[in-house]
């Protein structure tokens, strides 16, 4: 009868282990959903839903340079220059060995140094965000690879 509670507690610990792995397997699932639904909107050029995609596979997932690299080309095409150099920015620190994000970064750092104005006293047009249907292509790509 002493063993009894060894096995009930053993059981107790197996099953939670496994609880919280199929929650990890259910919120990859869920992130590879969001990249995968978000990059067939980009296609379609609904950056806007694209971009929310993207977002909420951030936040399941934080850190990801594959996800920050998504965001950054997503508030590109939107016109939001800063929030994009941000979003680069944060996807080289957690990703500085990607080649297609180096790339991109690149591409958008050309557009960017020639969009942004000479004078200070003419304003940072990167922190104005131009509506979706104004802004220019964006330079990158959205990297629709699955998730690892």
């Amino acid at each position: 009868m002493s063993s009894c509670p060894f096995w009930r507690c053993l059981v107790l610990v197996v099953a939670a282990c496994l609880s919280l792995a199929g929650g990890v397997m259910a919120d990859s699932k869920s992130v590879d959903a969001d990249i995968e639904f978000g990059v067939d909107m980009a296609r379609k050029g609904l950056w806007s839903e694209a971009l929310f995609r993207f977002q909420q596979a951030d936040k399941a997932q934080p850190n990801d340079g594959r996800i920050l690299n998504n965001m950054a080309v997503a508030y590109e095409a939107v016109g939001n220059f800063e929030k994009a150099l941000e979003f680069y920015q944060k996807a080289l620190r957690a990703d500085p060995a990607n080649s297609d994000l180096k790339r991109n970064y690149s591409a958008f750092s050309q557009f960017y140094q020639a969009f942004r104005p000479a004078e200070e006293g003419e304003g940072d047009p990167g922190q104005q965000a131009l509506k979706e249907e104004d802004a220019p292509p964006p330079t990158g790509e959205i990297d629709g690879s699955r998730h690892k």
